[in-house]
């Protein structure tokens, strides 16, 4: 028997703004066993009271629309999107990276953060904290540099994805 190949899948979901939502949501997956790597939610229209919430998850294309379709019968669910399906998207994540370190590398981390424009928002004699946007690889690689440098500690947003062109969900 053949297997189909996993792949990301980022998942975009319009909702309405309301207490529970995010629950029944998260409550779909985890009935189900699947796995979300990344969740993000936020109000993004206020006189509709809509609320977008991306998921980036894993699956065979089999799982991905099975994941798709629960999700569209949820109430109250407006559109759901797997923008990776949809046509192009832009697809970016936000992380604070806390580096302990003190001589050369302190200077490492520095031209490090400089080669991946990461900005250094908090700096004390023993330490940096950075400040870095990206897609989810660039900053899992500038996250894997720092381990070797006095990786302290990582605090991350999660995806905020969207459509590019005229294309909306």
């Amino acid at each position: 028997m053949a297997t189909q190949d996993t792949r990301s899948a980022t998942i975009s979901v319009l909702v309405e703004n309301e207490a529970g939502v995010l629950a029944r949501v998260i409550g779909l997956f985890s009935g189900r066993g699947y796995n979300i790597d990344s969740l993000t939610v936020a109000a993004v229209d206020p006189v509709l009271n809509l609320s977008r919430i991306n998921i980036v998850t894993s699956g065979t294309d089999m799982v991905i629309e099975q994941i798709k379709a629960q999700l569209d019968r949820l109430v109250p669910i407006h559109k759901v999107a797997d923008l990776a399906k949809g046509g192009p998207y832009v697809a970016r994540e936000l992380a604070l990276i806390k580096v302990v370190c003190k001589g050369a590398d302190r200077v490492e981390a520095l031209r490090l953060a400089e080669a991946f424009r990461a900005r250094v928002i908090d700096a004390t004699l023993e330490s940096f904290v950075f400040e870095m946007t990206g897609n989810t690889d660039k900053l899992d690689a500038f996250i894997e540099l720092m381990r070797g440098l006095g990786l302290a500690e990582v605090s991350r947003t999660g995806v905020a994805a969207i459509a590019r062109g005229t294309t909306t969900i």
